[in-house]
């Protein structure tokens, strides 16, 4: 088996009500994030503990199999000025070792600012720093998938969204 690497543009493609996942990939944990069947919205979903590679992509294959996800959006953590860093270069190498593991198509998305954001809207609603660390990940998760979804609807041609 062997994945690829596709633009956003190739998600709409789709087939009609599979779901999308989004990854937030740290060095310590995975958070993820699950779409609607209409891939409209993003909601956290859970946050992986990492363990090894080999474990980690079990259990999100897993997870992308119990929801039939048909793709995988993955943030890809850019430096402020647009350059690669040491982060971006793991979440590439991760992804290689990803893509022979699985069929799902699987695109990058910029993920930059989107814990920063994540972590302002908890501190805006009073959480505490045990509930920030707890939720966090998925929740920056939900914001990287949710740009790619908004992408996503941009993209539709005029006529499928008056359908809707």
């Amino acid at each position: 088996m062997t994945s690829a690497l596709v633009p956003l543009e190739h998600f709409l493609d789709l087939p009609a009500h599979a779901r999308l996942l989004g990854l937030d990939l740290g060095t310590k944990t995975i958070g993820l994030a699950l779409s609607d069947v209409e891939r409209r919205i993003a909601t956290p979903l859970e946050t992986i503990q990492r363990v090894k590679f080999g474990l980690d992509a079990a259990a999100l294959l897993r997870i992308a199999e119990k929801h039939r996800v048909a793709g995988l959006v993955i943030g890809l953590p850019l430096n402020m000025d647009g350059s690669e860093g040491p982060r971006v270069q793991s979440t590439r190498a991760f992804v290689r070792n990803l893509a022979p593991l699985t069929d799902l198509p699987i695109v990058f998305w910029d993920e930059r600012m989107s814990t920063l954001a994540v972590t302002r809207t908890l501190l805006d609603a009073d959480a505490s720093r045990a509930k920030r660390a707890a939720v966090v990940d998925k929740m920056a998760a939900a914001y990287i998938l949710q740009g790619a979804l908004d992408r996503l609807l941009r993209l539709q041609p005029a006529d499928e969204d008056d359908e809707a």
